[in-house]
Parts: structure tokens; C-alpha cells; sequence
């Protein structure tokens, strides 16, 4: 299957730093870079949930958005979103 992982780190710190280094080596371990926060993979179910494992290890929930897009038709959800949450559901009802 293939996915696209998108991440935003925080960096202000030397401990964010570090944390960003890893994810990204994570993220080149299992796949491309297409931009700087964001690579392309091709894995089967086992590495997709050895990477989605690695990444919750590493981050800081309370300062980093991880997202992860599944492609294609698959069983696994299209959008697994890891951290600090950012976006809106458009798929809820919007009150405004």
C-alpha cells in the first residue's frame, strides 16, 4: 500500500530538534522524501504499523502533528492522525 506522511515538529527546542532528526530518519527508512516534511512509502500492513509504533514513540503529543494518508483502497483508515490535532473534521457537521 502506500502512504504519505506529513509532520510537523516543533522545533524550539534542542529536545524538538532531536525529535525531528528522528522522525525523519524513520520516515527515510521507509520511504522518499517528496518535500521536506513529507515522504511517500510503499509498505505492506506489518511496516505500516511498525512505522506508525516508531512515530508515537518519538514524538511529543502535546507539541507535534503527525499525519498519515493511506492511498488507494485499503481496510486501514485513509487518515490516521498522531499528536497535536490542527484540522477539521469536514466529514462532521460544521456549526458555525
Amino acid at each position: 500500500m502506500y502512504v504519505l506522511v506529513a509532520y510537523d515538529i516543533c522545533t524550539e527546542t534542542k529536545a524538538g530538534q532531536k525529535r525531528l532528526r528522528k522522525v525523519a530518519q524513520v520516515c527515510q527508512n521507509v520511504g522518499q522524501r517528496v518535500q521536506k516534511s513529507v515522504f511517500e512509502c510503499q509498505v505492506d500492513e506489518v511496516r505500516y504499523l511498525s512505522l506508525v509504533r516508531s512515530l508515537m514513540r518519538l514524538m511529543d503529543k502535546s507539541e507535534d502533528n503527525i499525519r498519515i494518508y493511506t492511498l488507494g483502497e485499503q481496510t486501514l483508515p485513509k487518515i490516521v492522525q498522531l499528536g497535536r490535532s490542527v484540522a477539521i473534521n469536514f466529514e462532521n457537521p460544521l456549526i458555525l
